[in-house]
């Protein structure tokens, strides 16, 4: 039986995900850290996702994450990072790197295997037709125009600048800027900042 999709997963503890993602019909390799995932990249390019841990020894999460995205050969192969690291902007300074999607450590595993399937599947679209078509948190509703504030504050948001600052750099309080965000993840359909800047990035939004 064919394995819906080869997975390198690159954590210094693999363990649960080695043996859990094969039950669901995935075909998986690991390595401990991002010199060693490096080094599988270079020798195997035919993966169809990379979950990339951010804390790990000898080459982090980010680090290793600027590698693939350099590497015209494995440049374009979806990446899932798994992190324990909850700051918002720190996750959001990652998409500039080129981060495809987020999961917090310790994450539930239904989660991740919903995140998998829905990335697979946006690459597959991508492949055959050069458009996205959707984001893994995105249900499938009308996106809403935003307005030019909210285009601004979006922009200052995926720069890494938090409320405070934005609201500083604005001359308006922070509850405003707070205001335009939820107004901004309603008519995006998302949650928070880092789904509302991907989704934005990824279809030109800002």
């Amino acid at each position: 039986m064919s394995s819906l999709g080869r997975i390198l997963i690159i954590d210094d503890n693999s363990k649960l995900l080695e043996d859990a993602l094969p039950m669901y019909g995935y075909e998986v390799k690991a390595a401990s850290d991002g010199l060693l995932g490096l080094k599988i990249l270079d020798e195997e390019n035919d993966f169809d996702l990379i979950l990339l841990d951010v804390v790990m020894p000898n080459l982090d999460g980010w680090e290793t994450l600027k590698a693939i995205r350099k590497n015209e050969k494995i440049a374009k192969i979806p990446v899932i990072m798994l992190t324990s690291v909850s700051e918002t902007n720190k996750q959001i300074s990652g998409l500039k790197f080129g981060a495809d999607d987020y999961i917090v450590k310790p994450f539930i595993l239904p989660n991740l295997l919903a995140r998998i399937e829905a990335l697979l599947r946006r690459s597959l679209w991508n492949k055959d037709t050069k458009e996205i078509k959707a984001l893994p948190f995105v249900n499938g509703e009308e996106i809403s125009p935003l307005t030019a504030r909210e285009k601004e504050i979006l922009s200052l948001v995926a720069k890494g600048s938090s409320n405070s600052q934005i609201a500083q750099k604005l001359f308006v309080r922070e509850v405003t800027v707070k205001t335009h965000l939820n107004s901004i993840y309603k008519k995006l359909n998302v949650d928070n900042r880092v789904q509302a800047v991907l989704l934005a990035q990824q279809t030109q939004i800002i």
